[in-house]
């Protein structure tokens, strides 16, 4: 499967935030991975819907927008308008609803017109088998490897477990399915986390603290050949 680079956001420096995306996409990150926090969910409070429409205007990257919020359905066609080319939500944030809130994502058309992308994700906590009967009708699956809802922390190792697990249940099932993990991501781990079997990698701190174009010029060396 495509192996992916998803720079997040959370870590970068809004007075200069245009400059850094950029700099990220001359690196060859595809990806740009837009952290949404309601302050319910998760303790803290992140970008809203202005920040989404104005980075928006700077870049065409594919806008990896993961929603750490309660009742995520309300904002769907929000998400959408703002320039979210996918959206992933937590099972924990959603329960009962899932498949209907994976049906309302992928109805929704992006910006460029094309059905949004829908993914589930969950916490270090949750076992897998909260997202198995789900992986049929996804395109990513998100595990979590640290607590959501700040920046900055370190890798929980036994979420690699999960990850190595999950990528099992999908091949055994026949599932192209990808496996995106977000969370204390650096040039020391990355390449632990791809042979479990992620491809979709989201890292915040390790690109954007020093040379953005370098660090992620070396975290896509580390995830190795498409």
């Amino acid at each position: 499967m495509k192996k992916i680079l998803a720079p997040s956001i959370l870590a970068a420096d809004f007075t200069v935030l245009g400059e850094q995306i950029k700099a990220a996409s001359e690196g060859g990150a595809p990806y740009l991975h837009v952290d949404v926090m309601d302050g319910m969910f998760v303790p803290s409070i992140s970008f809203g819907m202005p920040v989404m429409v104005s980075v928006r205007k700077c870049t065409d990257m594919f806008f990896d927008v993961h929603v750490m919020i309660e009742k995520p359905d309300r904002y769907v066609e929000r998400f959408a308008e703002c320039g979210a080319d996918g959206i992933t939500f937590h099972v924990e944030a959603d329960e009962g609803h899932i498949a209907e809130t994976i049906k309302h994502i992928h109805e929704t058309k992006s910006l460029k017109g094309v059905p949004l992308k829908a993914g589930i994700a969950i916490k270090p906590g949750t076992p897998i088998s909260a997202v198995m009967p789900y992986a049929a009708d996804v395109d990513v699956i998100m595990v979590m490897t640290v607590e959501p809802g700040f920046g900055g922390q370190k890798l929980i190792p036994e979420t690699i477990d999960k990850v190595r697990a999950l990528r099992a249940f999908l091949d055994s099932e026949g599932l192209a399915v990808d496996i995106e993990v977000d969370g204390g991501i650096s040039s020391s781990n990355i390449e632990n986390i791809i042979k479990a079997g992620a491809n979709v990698v989201v890292a915040g701190s390790s690109v954007f603290r020093g040379d953005i174009k370098s660090n992620v010029s070396e975290l896509i060396g580390l995830m190795g050949e498409n």
